[in-house]
């Protein structure tokens, strides 16, 4: 049996940083590298291609840091569904 694949759609998808990194939000996968146990994705921002960056994919899990897909500051600013606020 072939061995699982961690992050299997990682390449090509779409990511919005909480905090600007390098200057902007919007990024996209366009490599991923495998070294030992970690994955790696190379990241470069959507509004300029000369902003590359490596980062251990297991970040994309920390929601504090990274959100799926390019949402607007109004869309990372809305509460999560299912949380009651007082």
């Amino acid at each position: 049996m072939a061995k699982k694949q961690k992050f299997p759609h990682l390449l090509g998808s779409k990511w919005t940083a909480k905090q600007k990194t390098w200057g902007w939000r919007h990024f996209q996968v366009v490599n991923r590298k495998n070294q030992g146990k970690f994955v790696f994705a190379e990241m470069v921002a959507s509004c300029d291609e000369n902003v590359r960056f490596w980062i251990n994919a297991k970040q994309f899990k920390d929601r504090s840091l990274w959100q799926p897909g390019w949402q607007t500051l109004e869309e990372m600013n809305e509460p999560e569904e299912g949380l009651d606020i007082l």
